[in-house]
């Protein structure tokens, strides 16, 4: 295998741990394509919602965005961020919107339809990202919620396109 191949291996691999560590598993994820498609897929099944969650956990730009922001979420629960970012993470302060801005880089990978799924799935902030969102726990999650949102948007915009083809 060569180094490029290894290190997409081990890149995706700490990504999937790093989600693991701070609680998020690809069920939670396909719950979230789940409740995002529900309703334009009457047969959908948990097993397709999943497949695409993984299919799009296998990009390297969405690794990179999972280990970049779960990273800066570790520092901001540790207080080892440069004020005023430290505060401004660790607040998720409403106008920082560089969180946003790093999932858009997920949900970018499946064309517009992926930041429609992002804006409605941010806004309702169901399942495990009413969990993610809750300040009252001492954890950061100020990267993570979004990014957990987008990967569902983009998994639920790459459903959207493959079930256009076969229709």
């Amino acid at each position: 295998m060569s180094n490029e191949g290894q290190t997409a291996k081990i890149s995706k691999q700490l990504a999937l741990k790093w989600l693991n560590k701070r609680g998020v598993q690809i069920q939670d994820i396909a719950d979230l394509v789940f409740y995002l498609q529900k309703t334009y897929h009457p047969n959908l099944q948990i097993e397709e919602c999943i497949h695409n969650v993984e299919r799009v956990l296998a990009k390297r730009e969405v690794q990179n965005a999972i280990l970049t922001g779960i990273q800066l979420d570790v520092l901001a629960e540790k207080n080892m961020l440069e004020e005023p970012l430290q505060s401004i993470i660790k607040a998720d302060e409403g106008l920082y919107g560089i969180d946003e801005v790093l999932s858009f880089s997920i949900v970018n990978i499946y064309g517009s339809i992926g930041f429609t799924n992002y804006g409605f799935i941010d806004k309702q902030k169901p399942l495990i990202l009413k969990r993610l969102n809750d300040k009252s726990s001492g954890e950061c999650h100020t990267f993570l919620d979004d990014i957990v949102g987008a990967i569902a948007a983009a998994a639920s915009s790459r459903l959207a396109h493959r079930a256009a083809h076969t229709e």
